[in-house]
This record gives structure tokens, C-alpha cells and sequence, in this order.
């Protein structure tokens, strides 16, 4: 077999191995595979492609445009990951590994894809949160903005998952605005670097806004400034290397770490034997030692039980891990595979035998196991390992000890409190599991264990059929954890993105905060448009763009008319004396929704036009009561314009109501689709 040169791109070439290149064994034979590395990469000269090329050509670009970038990419890599899936056997994982990376990682992507349409402004700033008053007319005014950092990402990232672990990096930081150099494992980065071939081919990323570095970074994170992030997936060790280095500390480069973590599944004590919830609990942790081999910084590495249930769990887990199938990962009917190298696999029978210090090994003889279809001698294959320790109170090592592989420890509990305080000596998670029924046992180990987990997940007979799983972290939520963990939050929708982003708070006029968010504030200048802004296509629209109605009267009669034809007979409508003993009201008083409708017909234009549907309202409150005899006036001002597609987008209106003495009485905001 030939072994594959496994290439860096460095600004805009692709570099073959070189000097200081490294030989690659394939996990399954332990033969040479592939080699890679090349000490002699330009690395100011990536660093300085990514800020004077990349940079500047996503920065020009809007949210939504680098959206659409990122779900064509997510397209084109689904078109072709059969080449990703023969490719990644290699490293040991299987068909059903590569479900969790590969597909994972291409749907991470159409995920932060659809959040940038959908909770991002088709512009260049991101307001996070509300307009502050900060002066007492409202002509001084503060906003949180987001903007992109104009520095470069250097990510690296771990062998256990060569393309989730890269793409869940890079869709946050692209849709950032922020170009990347990705830097994975040696191990598995043949993988990546087919990824990465595929998406650099498909012409869809501007120049300069991906590299690739296989091999060592050199000395490119002593040349990073402050606009630059850096991101690391690993050890411990290495993170608190990398983290205390000179340049990082003195100019503030933010480093987000996601590193060692002793994760752990607690068992309720109402999940007995013969209940969903004990068979489920079963179920999950023998998936969470075998699939990828173990080799998931999500694993369960602690198993905590009610004292009563140790026999049981073991027996059930046992038997379980019994009928797994080790061997070539290629086989069909393989249900684990190898671990990454030889090299990882001694590391994880040496972490073993720290464990075996204080626990006993129950399951799983890493000296006689048998693999099918492949040579378990060559081969990084090793069985699952289950140990249990009997004292965990006194214990060490099992909650300070990462086997990185197919290996879990199994303790008692007394009540709930004892597993929290077991749970949390492990100083920090990315998760924490618990299988129960009993919503109260949920809320205990919420509030006692949430300190010390990125992730707390529950489970149970009515969310099993549905959930994810307790290894699964989904770009929606936070991905990360304190303590050992690291620290550092990953995806979590917009969350992540402003990883790559910086947050200034601008301070000015209603008029300055409109032109830097594009987004009308109350006080802003008004334009007035050429005709009903509902006769107006979205194009023609204008920030600010406002419409004054003529007043209407609401009658003693309209409130008791709104009243009968509803049913919203509510006394405040219908009875003087009882609403006057209300503290909110002087006597009878309108309907708040009566007066939402009669606002509609006062701004609303009848006829077919480019409003093709009101999607909703935002916002509502009522700030002073009607009477009858009272009239109403409705103020109507294009907020906000968001694009969905080529032939609509979505109009958000500002909306007020004043009475006959100017006063605010109601306040709201319209959304309507209007044709492009």
C-alpha cells in the first residue's frame, strides 16, 4: 500500500511533507499509512493571508451572506462524505463512528447556517440586548454591538473526531466574520485534510479564509496579537501549556479550551431494576463506552448508583458489553472498533492499571479478548473495561484519571446529596448525566451539581425515544465545562459566534444608534414615505420609514359590542362599581385587544398588495387604560428589515398608540412578510 502525503494549505498552496514530517500507523493494522508535517511552513505568512485576505473578504460580507456560505458548504460536503466515511476506517472508528463525526459535523454546519439567517441581522453589527436609557429624555442612549475581530482563529483540535471537532470550530468563527487556521491531531489528520481538500475545491470559501496546518504549528502562537483567538481541544497538560505562554497572557489573545473531563452518569434511585429508566441507564452507558472506542471527551467515565443497585447495574452492564463485537471497523457487523494508535492504547492500559489502584476490574481482560477480521496484536484494539470501586469517598484516582478509551468505573451512593458531592469531585465536566423519573431528583441535582457541568442531561421514559443522547453535544447548547474541563463554552448557537467577536458599548443619540444598527430607535429621525407603506415592497421600505393615522373614538358601546362577541366578559369592561375598586382602573375601561384591532384598522391597507401575512407580535404592553369617550392615534415606523429569501422578507414594525392627551397607552411590535 502507498503511503498517502498528507498536505498543509498554507496562504493559498498546498505544501507537501517535508523536513520534521511524521509516519501515520493505520489504527487497524498498525502499518504505515500516511505521513505528514512540515517544519519549514511560512507561518507569519499564514497568519498575515488570513488577516490581509481572509478577514477582510468575510468582514465585507453580512451575516446572512455567510450563512448561505456556510449551508452551501454543509451541501457540498454531504455530497461527497462516502470519500470522508472510507477514508476515516483508518483511524479505527466505525460506520456508526462516522454518523457522529462526519454527519455530525456536516449537520452542525446547517445548523449554525440557519441560526445566522434566522437570529442574525442580514448586516455587518449584531446588537446584543435591549437600548439602555441613559439620560432622562431619551437623547442619551447606550447599545451592546457585536462586531468581528480582525485577527485570525487558530484552532486546534483533537485525533477523536478529525472532521466534527474542526467544523464545529469553524462554523461559529466564519459566521463571525473571522477566517481560520485549523491545526488537527497528526493521528487522524489524513481525515481532516480530505475535508478540508473538499471545501477549498468547491470554490465556496473567499481566499484566504481557511488553512491547514498537519504537523506542528512551529512558532505561529508566539506571533498572535489581540484580535486573535485561539481554540484547543486536548489534554489538560497541553492546555495549560499553551495557555500560559508569554505572547498569549501578555497581549490577551482570548483561548477557549475544551480539555480533560471525568464524566459522569448518575442512576435515580426510583430507576430499579424493571423500570424504563434502569434499562435505558444500561442501555446508554454501554453505548457511551464503546462508540468511538471510548475515545470521546463526552464519554461516561463514572458511573454512580444507589448502593443497593450495584449488583444489579454491573450484572446488566456486563451482559451488555458481553455482545459487543470488537474488530475491523469496515465489518458490518463490527460494533466497536480500534482505538486511534498503539500509542493511545498503551496510554489507556496505563491510566487503567492507575485505576486499578482503587477499583476492581469486573469486565473486560485487555490480555484475552478476541477481535474479528483483524489482528488484535497489530491492531489498536482493546476490550471494554469495566472496574468498580468501592469506596469512592476516599478514592483518587477515579475522579482524577482519564482512560481514553472503552473504560468506566462504577460506584455506589447513599442518597442523592452523597451522589451529588461524588458527582462533583470531579471538578469539572462538559457532562453529567441522570436517568430518572423523579422530577424532584432532577431539580436536587440540578442545583447542587450545576456548578461543575457544562451540561446536565435527563432522561427518562418520555423524552428516550427522542433524545440525543449523554454524549452528544449539539450546536444549539453550550459545549464545554468548567474546572478540569477547561473552561470554555463551544457552540451554543450565537453563543459561540461571539467567541470571534468583539462586544463594544456605543453611546449616543436614538439618531447615531439607528445608523450603526440599522435598526430604528425610538427618538430617530422619521422619514416619510411617497405612499401607505403597506402599498410598498420590501425594497422600497426605509428604516425609520412612519405613518400617522387620524384618531379614533372608542365608545361605551364598541367596549360592550367587543365584550359580547368574544366572550371576554371580564368585570373591569362591564362593571363600573367593581372596576373602580381596582387600583389599575378609574371605571369601565376598553379591552386591551379591542384596542390592538381598532389599531389595525387604522393603519392597515385593505387591498392586495406586497404585505403578504402578520407573522406576529413582539413586545406588547399597555401603559395607560381607555375609557370610553378616549381617543386613539397609531404611530406606525419600519423598525427593522430582515431578508429571508429571494422573494420575501420580514418587516418588523414599531407600533404606539397615544390617547387624546398624547399619552402612551399601548406599545407593541408588527412583524409582516412583504414581497421583494
Amino acid at each position: 500500500m502507498s503511503i498517502l502525503q498528507i498536505s498543509s494549505f498554507a496562504a493559498g498552496q498546498w505544501v507537501t511533507p517535508g523536513a520534521g514530517a511524521r509516519t501515520i500507523s493505520s489504527a487497524i493494522t498498525g502499518e504505515p499509512f500516511a505521513t505528514a508535517g512540515n517544519d519549514a511552513l511560512d507561518v507569519q505568512a499564514m497568519l498575515d493571508y488570513a488577516r490581509n485576505v481572509g478577514g477582510p473578504a468575510l468582514r465585507e460580507m453580512t451575516f446572512h451572506e455567510r450563512a448561505k456560505m456556510l449551508k452551501a458548504i454543509a451541501t457540498h460536503l454531504g455530497q461527497n462524505k462516502r470519500a470522508l466515511y472510507d477514508l476515516s476506517f483508518e483511524t479505527g472508528a466505525t460506520q456508526s463512528d462516522h454518523l457522529i463525526d462526519i454527519d455530525g459535523g456536516i449537520g452542525t454546519m446547517f445548523v449554525f447556517a440557519s441560526k445566522g439567517r434566522r437570529e442574525m441581522p442580514d448586516g455587518h453589527v449584531y446588537l446584543d440586548g435591549d437600548v439602555e436609557q441613559l439620560s432622562r429624555n431619551g437623547t442619551f442612549l447606550g447599545q451592546h454591538i457585536c462586531t468581528p475581530l480582525q485577527g485570525v482563529a487558530v484552532h486546534i483540535n483533537a485525533f477523536n473526531f478529525p472532521v466534527w471537532g474542526m467544523l464545529e470550530k469553524l462554523a461559529p468563527t466564519l459566521l463571525a466574520g473571522v477566517p481560520a487556521i485549523v491545526k488537527p491531531a497528526t493521528n487522524s489528520c489524513y481525515v481532516t485534510e480530505l475535508c478540508v481538500r473538499l471545501m477549498i475545491d468547491s470554490g465556496l470559501l473567499p481566499d484566504g479564509t481557511l488553512q491547514l496546518v498537519s504537523g506542528g504549528l512551529g512558532d505561529m502562537l508566539d506571533r498572535l496579537g489581540m484580535q486573535d483567538v485561539v481554540s484547543f481541544t486536548g489534554s489538560a497538560e497541553t492546555a495549560l501549556k499553551l495557555r500560559s505562554a508569554p505572547v498569549i497572557l501578555e497581549n490577551s489573545v482570548r483561548f477557549v479550551a475544551e480539555q480533560d473531563s471525568l464524566n459522569a452518569s448518575i442512576l435515580g434511585p426510583d430507576a430499579v431494576p424493571g423500570t424504563p429508566e434502569f434499562d435505558l441507564f444500561v442501555k446508554e452507558v454501554s453505548r457511551e463506552i464503546t462508540t468511538k472506542a471510548g475515545q470521546k471527551c463526552t464519554a461516561i467515565r463514572r458511573i454512580f448508583v444507589p448502593e443497593t443497585l450495584v449488583s444489579d447495574v454491573t450484572e446488566a452492564l456486563s451482559a451488555r458489553l458481553a455482545k459487543v463485537t470488537i474488530g475491523d471497523p469496515r465489518k458490518e457487523n463490527t460494533r466497536m472498533g480500534a482505538l486511534v494508535s498503539n500509542g493511545q492504547k498503551q496510554d489507556v492500559l496505563e491510566k487503567a492499571a492507575l485505576l486499578a489502584t482503587e477499583a476492581k476490574r469486573v469486565f473486560g481482560d485487555p490480555e484475552n479478548f478476541e477481535v474479528v477480521g483483524a489482528d488484535k496484536e497489530q491492531g489498536a484494539f482493546l476490550p471494554p473495561m469495566l472496574f468498580h470501586c468501592e469506596n469512592p469517598d476516599t478514592a483518587k484516582r477515579v475522579h482524577d484519571t482519564e482512560a481514553f478509551g472503552p473504560v468506566s468505573t462504577i460506584m455506589g451512593y447513599r442518597d442523592i446529596p452523597h451522589a451529588i458531592e461524588l458527582v462533583n469531585k470531579g471538578m469539572g465536566s462538559l457532562v453529567a448525566s441522570v436517568i430518572t423519573y423523579d422530577p424532584e431528583v432532577a431539580r436536587e441535582v440540578a442545583i447542587g451539581a450545576g456548578a461543575y457541568h457544562g451540561r446536565l442531561y435527563f432522561n427518562n421514559r418520555d423524552s428516550m425515544k427522542e433524545s440525543t443522547g449523554h454524549g452528544s453535544p449539539l450546536p444549539h447548547m453550550v459545549h464545554g465545562g468548567p474546572g478540569r474541563a477547561g473552561g470554555g463554552e463551544e457552540m451554543g448557537g450565537v453563543r459561540g459566534v461571539m467567541h470571534y467577536m468583539q462586544r463594544t458599548a456605543i453611546q449616543g443619540s436614538p439618531e447615531i444608534l439607528t445608523a450603526i444598527g440599522q435598526k430604528w430607535v425610538p427618538g430617530a429621525a422619521e422619514v416619510k414615505g411617497s405612499a401607505h407603506p403597506f402599498t410598498r415592497r420590501y425594497g422600497e421600505l426605509s428604516i425609520g420609514e412612519t405613518l400617522y393615522t387620524e384618531p379614533r373614538v372608542v365608545s361605551l358601546a364598541d367596549i360592550e359590542h367587543f365584550a359580547e362577541f368574544t366572550g371576554d366578559t371580564f368585570y373591569a369592561h362591564m362593571d363600573d362599581e367593581a372596576a373602580e375598586r381596582n387600583p389599575f382602573f378609574p371605571g369601565r375601561v376598553a379591552h386591551g385587544y379591542l384596542l390592538l384591532s381598532f389599531a389595525a384598522g387604522l393603519f392597515v391597507e385593505p387591498n392586495e398588495g406586497p404585505v403578504l401575512a402578520n407573522t406576529g407580535l413582539d413586545n406588547l404592553r399597555f401603559m395607560k387604560p381607555v375609557v370610553a369617550g378616549d381617543s386613539i392615534n397609531v404611530r406606525l415606523t419600519v423598525k427593522k428589515k430582515t431578508k429571508r429569501n429571494d422573494e420575501y422578507g420580514e418587516v418588523r414594525w414599531h407600533v404606539t398608540l397615544t390617547n387624546q392627551d398624547s399619552e402612551l397607552v399601548a406599545e407593541y411590535e408588527l412583524l409582516t412578510m412583504n414581497a421583494y
